[in-house]
């Protein structure tokens, strides 16, 4: 490992007067969840992430689309937060102002210890109403329900529609709040962390790009070339290695 370029990210967070860490599915797969296109295994191998993620699919098949989601929440429960989130925890806890934005729809950073985490694609223990309930509660807490398999998906307690997951899919916006959130962040942030992310899911590949036009410190963590890892610094390893290294050298200083 490039001491160096460790030592260099460390200085930078640390002399930055706010910082924004920004996380995708690399992080999260080091902790065992696939990532989008690798949950679609044994049972769901014959479908593609864009026949099930959409409001169109589950309006034509509710249930196939609730029961996949079943199943990813599935292996979201096994999962723990890897040394990466547990870092980036840490990392907030050091410093006075760190934001951390995450494409990821677990709840791993907040396992770890990281608060006011921003989702920029939902959270997928989340359950909201299909029809968006006007006048009521969005999110509807199912954790004490029996679900019965064979009657997927669960109907909505206040109008009796349909419920789903809290996850944005494929031909919805993002949350407006959380997103305006975000690109606020990048624009007064001074040194940004970008983990474990490809940067072509737009429009959240936005908030690096903000930060990389600001000309910031940028530092790409991630064992492949993104579409960051040219402007950026790119430190090529994979995050579970490197982010406690950055903390330790950022508590050094």
């Amino acid at each position: 490992m490039n001491e160096q370029l460790v030592a260099q990210a460390a200085r930078a967070l640390k002399e930055a007067r706010a910082v924004v860490v920004f996380t995708g599915a690399g992080v999260s797969a080091e902790s065992g969840v696939p990532t989008f296109r690798d949950a679609l295994t044994g049972l769901w191998a014959r479908y593609r992430p864009e026949e099930l993620a959409t409001p169109q699919a589950f309006r034509a098949n509710p249930k196939l689309v609730w029961d996949w989601y079943e199943f990813r929440r599935e292996l979201v429960r096994a999962a723990r937060p890897n040394p990466a989130h547990l870092a980036i925890a840490e990392l907030q806890r050091l410093h006075p102002d760190l934001l951390v934005v995450t494409q990821n729809v677990d709840d791993l950073h907040e396992q770890a210890g990281s608060r006011d985490v921003l989702h920029l694609h939902g959270n997928i223990a989340q359950t909201k109403c299909f029809n968006n309930c006007q006048g009521t509660p969005t999110l509807v807490d199912i954790s004490g329900w029996t679900i019965d398999p064979d009657h997927t998906p669960p109907a909505c307690p206040h109008c009796g529609g349909w419920l789903r997951p809290n996850v944005v899919w494929f031909n919805e916006a993002l949350p407006f709040d959380v997103l305006e959130a975000a690109l606020e962040a990048s624009q007064r942030c001074a040194a940004m962390l970008v983990i474990g992310t490809s940067g072509v899911v737009y429009p959240a590949a936005r908030i690096p790009l903000n930060a990389l036009a600001r000309g910031i410190p940028v530092f790409d963590v991630n064992p492949y070339q993104s579409q960051f890892s040219q402007d950026a610094v790119w430190l090529p390893y994979p995050a579970g290695e490197v982010m406690p290294r950055i903390v330790e050298a950022y508590a050094r200083l």
